[in-house]
């Protein structure tokens, strides 16, 4: 007796393999010239970036030393994620950020936090005041 094969089984119920399901996610088309020139903005050009443009994003913006800080509670859709890339920001896994580095580039992880060591800040905070 011939037994069935997982993908044939996937093929008769029109299931995609796990390589395919991650292919055909409806990942966001980034514009990566305008990632490039806008990761070279420093900290006050980005934030009048966010403020006229997504302000939404320039209320949850932290300014941590001359770089910009965003997080949110939970994931976001993938047409914010695309936004933020295309802003300049870039994820960080271990501080669960999204992080601007306003044309101060790093090239080692930074073994501290950075909120305790440099001025830490919410720019809607002090466009209010």
């Amino acid at each position: 007796m011939k037994t069935t094969t997982k993908k044939n089984q996937n093929q008769k119920t029109g299931l995609q393999s796990r390589s395919e399901q991650l292919a055909s996610e409806n990942k966001p088309n980034i514009d990566f010239a305008l990632r490039r020139a806008n990761r070279a903005l420093d900290t006050e050009r980005l934030l009048a970036l966010l403020r006229r443009e997504t302000p939404r994003f320039f209320d949850v913006a932290e300014v941590v030393g001359k770089w910009v800080w965003i997080q949110f509670a939970e994931k976001q859709p993938g047409n914010v994620t695309r936004i933020l890339a295309e802003f300049g920001f870039h994820w960080n896994t271990a501080r669960q950020t999204w992080q601007h580095p306003c044309g101060t580039m790093r090239n080692a992880r930074t073994p501290f936090d950075p909120r305790k060591r440099y001025r830490s800040y919410f720019a809607a905070d002090l466009k209010s005041a």
